[in-house]
């Protein structure tokens, strides 16, 4: 496995951001630490990279770099050992119905009102408007790494969209949203149960999940896919899930 030290890295720069509100943790400023030139961010590197704990955004690859707090711990499931516990076999197939259509990254109307539906259900203390066209496309619809857009279809109805990138050594879930009216939370671990197959029919062993944060109630549901590990300290180490499983 390629190491992020191992890499030719004498073209990147590292710059921490200023502090700005944290997304996910009350009363808390959270910064970033950024990888400029992003244009120079391909596969190979960014596999590297989320690795070491970073993710993108767009075309921005970015970890958390907040001096006083170690709440975001990337985390990634072991495919090969991940068995779906009962309450995720149910949602599973709950869904069995849906079909996925890989699709590469483009602006469609349908895929954006389906995305603006699902932000004001889910984040009811954004402003109406918020997340524009234009916010959308430079969120979700550019990368400079393989990325493919999934169609989740129910008898033609779009009812989710899932954006995921292909690393060297497995699949990174950058985004998912989907239709706010159905059941909540069960769309959702579908999808990451669709991922995890995914990850199998290519032989790959590694799904990562972005940050678990273990009191954020946005975040915290990652540690029911086990066995889960978590980067602490610049090593993977097995996070385990204190509640007993379902």
């Amino acid at each position: 496995m390629t190491r992020l030290h191992d890499l030719p890295l004498r073209q990147l720069q590292f710059y921490a951001t200023a502090p700005y509100a944290c997304s996910y943790l009350p009363d808390l400023e959270a910064r970033s630490q950024v990888v400029t030139p992003g244009y120079l961010v391909d596969q190979h590197l960014y596999s590297a990279l989320v690795d070491s704990g970073f993710r993108r955004s767009g075309v921005f690859t970015y970890r958390p770099h907040c001096s006083h707090c170690s709440a975001c711990v990337p985390v990634r499931v072991d495919v090969a050992a991940f068995r779906a516990n009962r309450s995720q076999r149910r949602a599973f197939l709950r869904h069995a119905s849906l079909e996925a259509f890989w699709q590469p990254l483009r602006f469609e109307p349908e895929h954006y009102a389906l995305y603006t539906r699902y932000q004001a259900a889910r984040h009811l203390e954004r402003n109406a408007g918020q997340d524009s066209q234009e916010q959308y496309i430079h969120f979700l619809l550019q990368s400079t790494v393989p990325s493919q857009l999934v169609e989740f279809r129910e008898g033609g109805t779009l009812r989710m969209i899932s954006i995921i990138d292909e690393l060297e050594q497995g699949l990174s879930s950058v985004y998912t949203f989907y239709d706010p009216d159905l059941p909540r939370g069960s769309l959702g671990t579908y999808n990451i149960l669709w991922q995890i197959e995914e990850c199998r029919r290519r032989n790959l062993p590694w799904l990562y999940l972005g940050y678990w944060i273990a009191n954020s109630s946005k975040m915290a549901y990652k540690i029911n896919y086990q066995p889960l590990q978590g980067l602490v300290d610049q090593r993977w180490i097995p996070l385990r899930q204190a509640a007993e499983q379902a």
